[in-house]
């Protein structure tokens, strides 16, 4: 069974993120998804909606989905030994590279293969922070 690793912070669900997690899902047999911590949102978005417990929720009811954590609040890579992903699907707007997240696996005994998904939905509701431009008019 292949196992396909998926992250985000999936501040406010759109299209996009489904487009991102079905197209991971096709990658393997069984889909995790690490919700990224609500400090570690901070971070990445410096501002987000709904608590972490509430975006893990609602991934975690999408029927591609087959298991949701939520990750660490320091560090971002402390569930992979515990998952031990085959696949790591990393979205088309992520800021990650590749090769070095892979030789970073590698250091840990983490044999995974990293793909970038290059699927996205155009539209000014297609990301999160369109959505909520488009609220707050």
């Amino acid at each position: 069974m292949t196992r396909v690793l998926a992250t985000g912070v999936f501040n406010v669900l759109h299209p996009g993120h489904l487009l991102f997690l079905e197209e991971a899902k096709k990658l393997g047999d069984e889909l995790i998804v690490i919700v990224s911590s609500d400090r570690i949102a901070q971070k990445i978005k410096k501002s987000f909606i709904l608590p972490q417990e509430q975006r893990a929720r609602i991934v975690e009811a999408l029927k591609v989905v087959d298991k949701v954590f939520i990750g660490d609040e320091e560090d971002t890579m402390k569930l992979l030994p515990v998952i031990r992903p085959d696949v790591i699907a990393i979205g088309h707007d992520q800021k990650v590279d590749e090769e070095r997240l892979e030789a970073n696996l590698a250091a840990m005994g983490i044999n995974s293969r990293v793909v970038r998904i290059k699927g996205m939905i155009e539209g000014e509701l297609a990301s999160s922070s369109g959505i909520v431009k488009k609220l707050k008019m």
